[in-house]
């Protein structure tokens, strides 16, 4: 599998990489153990395209963090990054969140609801407190023992729901 750093897989994904299909809100096929609690509205959906970045250590892949671009109708519109945190590119708000639940999907990392922790700026993230990864595809570790220090990076796309209390 092909290394790459942080910084090129972004500038990739920027430099032509952002996909050109937009998310719908969640709808009746989300898995119940990531459906957002009542009280929330949905606020925004972007269809994410990146890597998921994993080191070796002690003969075994473990996930370093995402670097993705998430857009709408092919325009980025935000950067994903490790936190995990979500930074719009068109306002500077940002949203951090932790992982609350997941349901796995063959051959891709998870599904998963997130609860927001972090909050700034008065953009479309300042008051988020809810987002899901849904549509979930490729981004799994690769299978096997590796060598300690190696780093690799492995496509993934997903679509990202933000939501806000009512």
């Amino acid at each position: 599998m092909k290394r790459m750093t942080v910084a090129l897989a972004i500038g990739a994904l920027l430099l032509g990489g952002a996909a050109t299909a937009s998310a719908t809100p969640a709808g009746s096929r989300v898995p119940a153990a990531v459906k957002v609690p009542d009280g929330n509205r949905h606020l925004a959906s972007y269809h994410g395209e990146g890597v998921q970045i994993y080191g070796c250590a002690n003969g075994a892949w473990t996930l370093i963090q995402p670097a993705a671009v998430l857009s709408k109708h092919g325009k980025p519109v935000a950067l994903h990054s490790k936190g995990p945190v979500w930074t719009s590119i068109v306002d500077g708000s940002t949203v951090g969140a932790s992982a609350q639940a997941s349901s796995p999907r063959e051959g891709a990392i998870p599904e998963l609801l997130l609860k927001a922790n972090l909050n700034s700026g008065d953009g479309v993230f300042g008051k988020v407190t809810y987002i899901q990864r849904l549509n979930t595809r490729g981004g799994v570790a690769p299978a096997g023992t590796c060598a300690d220090g190696a780093q690799t990076a492995v496509p993934y796309s997903a679509d990202y729901s933000f939501w806000v209390a009512k």
